[in-house]
This record gives C-alpha cells, sequence and structure tokens, in this order.
C-alpha cells in the first residue's frame, strides 16, 4: 500500500519497540501514537468501551489529540492462534490486512471506517498480537436490523441503494469475502441520502475485474428477505442485464451456504476449532 508517492504522504511506518505497524497522517500525533504505543492496556482505559469479546476484541477509546480534540476510535484486537498464527509466518497480520483493506477502499472513494492505524507483535516471525485502529462511525447501525424491521415498501427503496452500493464496489475491483449484514451500516447524512460502511476490511481483496457469476455468488450471505431477492439482484444487475443463469447461480449457491450454516451449528463446529485452538 505504499508504492506511490500520495500514500507516503498519507501513511507513515511505526516503529515503537515491540510493536511495529503504519498510521495515517491525519492520526500521525505525539498524544495518539502515545496513547495506542501499548495496546494491550488500552482494554484498562477508564474511557474504553468493550463492545465484542468473542474470537476477537472489538471496543472504542476516546484519544486526546494535541490539538485538544478527542477522537472517538475503534480498537479491534484480532486473536492470533492455532493455524492462523502459523500462516502469519508467510501472510501479513489480520489488522495489516484490515488497514490495507481500508485503505484500498477509501483510494476508491467507497464506505468505510477511516482507518487510522495498525500495531502488530511478532516473535520469530510469528504474530502474537494485532491491532487495527479506526475512526467510530456515529448513527450508523447494522443492516441487518433494517432487514428485518423494515415493511416492503420502505425496505424496496434500501435494497435499491445497496444495489447500486454493491455494484459500484464490484466495478472497482473490490470483493469482500464475508458480505454479510453485520459486516454493513448504513445511515442517513444531513442531506437525507443513504450512505453504506463496509466492516471487517481484513476480508478485502481487490481484484482488476469481477465476472458476472462472482458477483452474484458474493451477495449470498446477505439476508436479503427472500420475497425480496429477485428484487435485489435486478436492481444490482438492472433489468436488461440480469440473466437466469446469474439467478440459478445466486439462489443455488446460497442454498448451499444456508445448509452450511446450519451443519456447521449442528455440528458446533467453531467451538471445536476454538478448543483445539486452530482458529
Amino acid at each position: 500500500m505504499m508504492s506511490s508517492g500520495n500514500e507516503k504522504k498519507e501513511t507513515r511506518r511505526l516503529d515503537l519497540g515491540a510493536y511495529r505497524g503504519e498510521i495515517g497522517a491525519e492520526y500521525d500525533d505525539p498524544l495518539f501514537v502515545d496513547a495506542i504505543a501499548r495496546p494491550e492496556k488500552l482494554w484498562a482505559r477508564s474511557d474504553a468501551e468493550l463492545l465484542l469479546d468473542k474470537r476477537n476484541r472489538v471496543g472504542t477509546v476516546r484519544i486526546l489529540l494535541s490539538s485538544g480534540l478527542n477522537r472517538d476510535i475503534v480498537v479491534k484486537e484480532f486473536s492470533s492462534r492455532g493455524l492462523v498464527r502459523i500462516k502469519s509466518l508467510i501472510q501479513p497480520s489480520k489488522a495489516a490486512r484490515a488497514w490495507r483493506g481500508a485503505l484500498a477502499l477509501k483510494q476508491r472513494a467507497l464506505g468505510t471506517v477511516s482507518p487510522a492505524g495498525y500495531l502488530e507483535k511478532r516473535r520469530r516471525g510469528l504474530v502474537e498480537s494485532s491491532f487495527f485502529f479506526a475512526a467510530r462511525i456515529d448513527g450508523a447501525e447494522e443492516i441487518r436490523g433494517l432487514f428485518r424491521s423494515l415493511p416492503a415498501a420502505d425496505l424496496e427503496p434500501l435494497l435499491s441503494e445497496l444495489a447500486g452500493f454493491l455494484s459500484q464496489c464490484h466495478d472497482r475491483g473490490v470483493l469482500h469475502r464475508d458480505l454479510s449484514d453485520g459486516n454493513i451500516l448504513v445511515k442517513k447524512d444531513d442531506s437525507g441520502r443513504t450512505l453504506f460502511y463496509l466492516l471487517d476490511t481484513n476480508r478485502i481483496r481487490i481484484h482488476k475485474k469481477l465476472g458476472g457469476f462472482r458477483r452474484s455468488k458474493n451477495l449470498i450471505r446477505l439476508g436479503v428477505p427472500p420475497a425480496s431477492q429477485r428484487y435485489f439482484l435486478r436492481r444490482y444487475f438492472g433489468e436488461k442485464r440480469l440473466r437466469k443463469a446469474h439467478w440459478f447461480w445466486y439462489r443455488m449457491n446460497k442454498v448451499v451456504f444456508a445448509g452450511y450454516v446450519s451443519l456447521k451449528k449442528k455440528l458446533r463446529l467453531r467451538q471445536i476449532a476454538r478448543f483445539l485452538r486452530i482458529q
């Protein structure tokens, strides 16, 4: 992500002893750097708010800058154990990937969290811990709640706007490998325009071109109500561009994915993986 001259001005490498990473120019402030220098201690701050504590830990802290302004920062601490830790020998940490993914979206003028920086600690080449920092998005909510609560008349405009946003993402080569309801935030701006934000940016991958079948399969994790799915795909592809093959591919993969999720829950595969420390 540091190949062009502009990117070098926008980001800077950090070397904070045990931790190394990068920081964005907007947050390259001595007080901010000092606050995150020992990221594992952020959770003990009096202003820390823990939002999620499962496989990864997510929370917020308020950090004072030299200008006197406070910034509400989302902190995501990624777990590093089992296969994930072994793969870190040859792969960037999840925090580094989240940073690069957020920068890629920002550079393509696509909605996401404003990336502040990331840090990772390695030992003998293996990632022991990694942290991603981003600005908190105020007034936004997960789109899953709207899928469940909005009546059909109000849901269709939202689906139409979402289809346009995701089509734009795919047109610009962005593929989110976990494009689920929990990874899309939505809010209205002051003019009433709907804004979308992609989360979990460590799962972002950039491609030169995305074909119709790959695009339609990428949409299957979204919890669009069954009665609205054809409408959603028509808005995504356009009335004249939605081919029967794309609709069939979407439905087939959606059924297979639903079966996989159901089986995974029955067999408790995630809990087993955590118990064995391979995830």
